[in-house]
């Protein structure tokens, strides 16, 4: 994965990042694929969201393409989910506007989406868009896995919200870009509260973990938790 610079005035600029109480609304585009034998049978499919790293943002899809869900998908990686990478304006964060609503309902309206088995998963700035909207959408999100990215700090107080949404988080210990530190301290406070946290150290490892997205056990995870079973 190419080296996100912009990470950098990220981890400096938390403090300043607090979120209005009622974010902006907006509109995303977005890449999606449906699953083999979408169009032979009635039935609904589980929606996986997949939220890009910085270098991914701006206004050319195929940005999206380079890393992540999207990369393996046109490498032929076949999943049983509905999948869409939104792509995020250069200049925003995930965490800036309500871009969620609008995509909820084009995609629940449009395609045949299991809407008690929505996930979320995002790398580096797409960890921080996850935790992010699951906090925002807790009531509509099955369960989330975001990789190398934390919560800012004028959000940690909207934890006790991600409660009832299971997380699996992984983050390698050797991240120079996002410490280890932002997820630990999210884990730290889900446990405290009785939260369904799965916390996975990959030792040694830096910021690069994208190839994770290439294995099958982040999917079958997923995969194992709906709305309601819990």
């Amino acid at each position: 994965m190419r080296k996100i610079t912009t990470l950098l005035l990220l981890l400096c600029c938390f403090g300043s990042m607090a979120q209005p109480a009622h974010k902006p609304k907006a509109n995303y585009p977005y890449l999606l694929y449906l699953p083999e034998g979408y169009a032979d049978t009635n039935t609904d499919f589980p929606l996986l969201i997949y939220l890009g790293g910085g270098s991914q943002r701006g206004t050319d899809l195929d940005k999206l393409k380079s890393y992540g869900v999207p990369h393996e998908m046109e490498q032929g990686k076949r999943l049983d989910f509905i999948v869409v990478a939104p792509q995020c304006p250069a200049d925003r964060y995930w965490t800036n506007e309500n871009w969620f609503d609008s995509l909820y309902h084009i995609l629940t309206t449009t395609y045949r989406v299991d809407t008690n088995r929505i996930y979320v998963t995002g790398i580096s700035i797409g960890g921080y868009g996850t935790w992010q909207v699951a906090m925002d959408h807790p009531d509509r999100i099955a369960a989330i896995v975001p990789l190398c990215g934390g919560v800012n700090e004028p959000e940690m107080a909207n934890l006790p919200k991600l409660k009832g949404v299971p997380a699996w988080t992984l983050h390698g210990t050797s991240d120079d870009l996002i410490p280890i530190g932002e997820t630990e301290r999210v884990a730290d406070a889900l446990r405290a509260m009785g939260a369904d946290i799965t916390f996975t150290k990959l030792e040694g490892e830096g910021h690069g973990i994208q190839y994770l997205y290439g294995e099958d056990r982040l999917y079958e995870w997923l995969r194992k938790h709906r709305k309601g079973s819990r």
